[in-house]
């Protein structure tokens, strides 16, 4: 159990780094690089959403490298990859070289975040892999808290270039040694993981359609909001200090979900856990809509709330219905439609938004998400995909 533990702290720690210092590094170094390069934010956006799409087309491939060879050395490598992104970006006088930073960090998004690291517990795990998946998220669900301030503090203590290269900094004396040394090179139960490659899945069935679908209607709700939250709250007639302080309280709603998973929830099916999670933002669209500003707070807690369970349902889901063989490979598959619609997300709600209102946006997100929840309806867990078991215990 203690060397479980090191193995999800690190996994956390090194997500959390991860992700601050690449998908939530555009929110503050948007203004700053298009300031200094003369550039409109339109392409410094369209650049970083062209890297997402990179990285979701990459996912597959990163998902069957972890199944045949671990997670390990996977990670530790995307921690230079990130690395040497980051120290392109620093140098970026143009279109060009910023184009080249991102497509270099959108490889090691592609092979380093959230799928990468449940892969690697589910091949160290096995079907045990669950509580690994929800700590790792525990951790990481920190990652905008953490990266968005420490950004913003490296900006004005070195300037953007010099805050690219403190990031840079942080993944080799960090990230580096703690993928390679504290990660354990194979799985404990070899004979299923000699199997991953020939159990992957050989097509597409429905219920991989209706996963990915799920995925990716959620996924880019959640990108949308992430971008949009504030303005949508203000266009509901919300304070502008109301709107921020409602805003601010996703992040806490994501973690609590996420312990509540962690600990009451932990010996249900994850598939009740993806039907509640999907219920809750469409619950809370419905209050904002009718009530107006009083329910704004509620609101924001039940979407991030439902936000938090889902990314734990991305790694959970598809090792209860799946089983582990191929997990990295088919977790990869069902991640890339999400990875690819998300980076225009926020412009499809902002549209929506400006045109038809804050009611007709509500309404979009509302429905993406509640048609998610019927559609898990159409999915059942087979009980011999989630037995009890004492395997890497």
């Amino acid at each position: 159990m203690g060397r479980r533990s090191v193995v999800v702290s690190t996994l956390g720690i090194t997500q959390t780094l991860a992700w601050g210092s690449t998908y939530y590094l555009a929110a503050v170094f948007a203004d700053p690089i298009s300031d200094t390069l003369q550039l409109p934010h339109a392409w410094f956006f369209g650049i970083f959403s062209a890297s997402l799409l990179l990285s979701g087309l990459l996912g597959p491939l990163a998902g069957r490298i972890i199944d045949e060879y671990g997670g390990r050395d996977v990670l530790a490598a995307t921690n230079l990859v990130f690395a040497a992104g980051l120290v392109c970006l620093s140098f970026a006088g143009g279109i060009a070289s910023l184009a080249l930073a991102w497509a270099i960090i959108g490889i090691g998004m592609g092979f380093g975040l959230y799928e990468a690291a449940f892969a690697t517990a589910t091949g160290l795990y096995g079907r045990e892999a669950r509580n690994a998946i929800t700590g790792i998220t525990l951790f990481a669900g920190f990652a905008s808290t953490v990266g968005w301030p420490t950004s913003a503090f490296f900006i004005e203590q070195f300037g953007w270039r010099g805050a690219c290269i403190a990031w840079a900094v942080l993944h080799l004396v960090i990230g580096l040694p703690m993928n390679r040394l504290l990660i354990p090179r194979t799985a404990p139960h070899a004979p299923e993981k000699a199997h991953a490659h020939a159990a992957a899945p050989a097509g597409i069935s429905w219920t991989m359609i209706v996963l990915a679908a799920v995925f990716g209607a959620t996924w880019c709700v959640a990108t949308a909001l992430a971008a949009h939250l504030p303005r949508l709250l203000q266009a509901m007639g919300v304070t502008t200090t109301t709107a921020i302080f409602a805003a601010s309280l996703v992040g806490p709603a994501q973690v609590a979900a996420r312990l509540v998973e962690f600990t009451f929830l932990q010996n249900l099916s994850p598939m009740i856990s993806a039907r509640l999670a999907t219920a809750l933002h469409p619950l809370g669209a419905v209050l904002l809509a009718l009530i107006g500003p009083a329910a704004a707070i509620p609101f924001v807690l039940l979407h991030g709330a439902g936000n938090g369970m889902l990314t734990i349902a991305r790694g959970t889901l598809p090792l209860a219905l799946f089983g582990p063989a191929g997990y990295g490979l088919r977790t990869g598959i069902l991640s890339a439609p999400a990875r690819i619609l998300q980076g225009g997300a926020p412009l499809l709600f902002g549209l929506v938004l400006d045109n038809g209102g804050p009611r007709a946006a509500l309404l979009l997100s509302g429905s993406l998400v509640g048609l998610s929840f019927f559609a898990l309806f159409t999915l059942s867990v087979p009980a011999p995909a989630y037995p009890a078991s004492a395997e890497g215990r």
